[in-house]
């Protein structure tokens, strides 16, 4: 099981984009999916306003983790019920 703060923003924003003291970090965008209304974020780095950004989109799972992958679509299931005899 993770701990607390390996399922945080912060923790993995410094994981995959590794920024470093010179760089400064911004959350660009946030909302809800479309389907679902599930949160998520793009987070950027950059060392200057004229230096390429890079940046990546988090997705808040159910649990309460931050992912990089969205949370799988809630799907109905089908299942077959046995006729009465």
């Amino acid at each position: 099981m993770r701990t607390a703060s390996e399922r945080s923003l912060r923790f993995l924003v410094e994981k995959w984009l590794a920024p470093a003291s010179t760089e400064s970090v911004h959350v660009t965008e946030f909302s809800r999916t479309r389907l679902g209304g599930r949160r998520y974020v793009r987070v950027e780095t950059s060392l200057d306003e004229v230096s390429n950004s890079r940046g990546l989109f988090f997705f808040r799972h159910d649990d309460g983790c931050w992912c990089v992958f969205p949370p799988t679509a809630d799907t109905p299931s089908l299942f077959a019920h046995p006729r009465a005899a």
